[in-house]
């Protein structure tokens, strides 16, 4: 089976709401950049053959403000990672919005409690990462979580052998490569 699937990751739509750590700001794009993108991807699809599937970490509050309605303007989906800890507090979130999210047609999935890598956790730490922050998003979202984003992308095997226990359906890093549609481990 040929990979021919592409991952578009967005992390935030125009300006940040809230203090970002030193390089995170430039994983936001303008809401017109963001806009434009979304337009252009059914032509892109069919010129190229190759699927695009959209995908947001963080959950920051741009995902809903300027991401849903863009989204549904153009008739796509995408699949929402949040960070569990940051759901309600201010630029983020809110349990909510995921829940108008999901009832729009949208998937959320968990990126883990707080931003931080989830390779050098101890016991305690990767389960608050994969297994609380799951519980947590579920609960906000009312919806099951099936899938994760791995942050920063760091992951080796110790890790990925965590994540089959957890029983995902699907994690997702960014090794910026085509995946396989139906693959549990997919390059962003």
């Amino acid at each position: 089976m040929l990979a021919r699937t592409l991952a578009l990751t967005f992390h935030g739509i125009g300006a940040p709401i809230v203090s970002q750590a030193p390089g995170e700001g430039r994983y936001f794009v303008t809401e017109d950049i963001f806009r434009d993108t979304i337009r252009s991807l059914a032509g892109l699809e069919a010129k190229s053959g190759v699927k695009i599937r959209i995908t947001f970490d963080d959950g920051n509050l741009s995902d809903h403000a300027v991401g849903l309605p863009t989204l549904l303007q153009n008739g796509r989906t995408a699949r929402f990672f949040v960070l569990a800890g940051r759901i309600e507090k201010i630029g983020y979130l809110s349990g909510t919005q995921l829940r108008e999210m999901v009832a729009a047609g949208m998937s959320i999935g968990t990126h883990g409690w707080d931003h931080v890598d989830w390779s050098v956790l101890d016991e305690a730490g990767q389960r608050k990462g994969t297994i609380d922050a799951r519980c947590k998003i579920e609960d906000e979202a009312g919806c099951a979580v099936r899938e994760a984003t791995i942050p920063f992308g760091r992951f080796d095997k110790a890790l990925l052998a965590h994540l089959k226990q957890c029983d995902y359906d699907r994690i997702y890093t960014s090794s910026g490569e085509l995946s396989c549609d139906g693959a549990w481990f997919c390059p962003r």
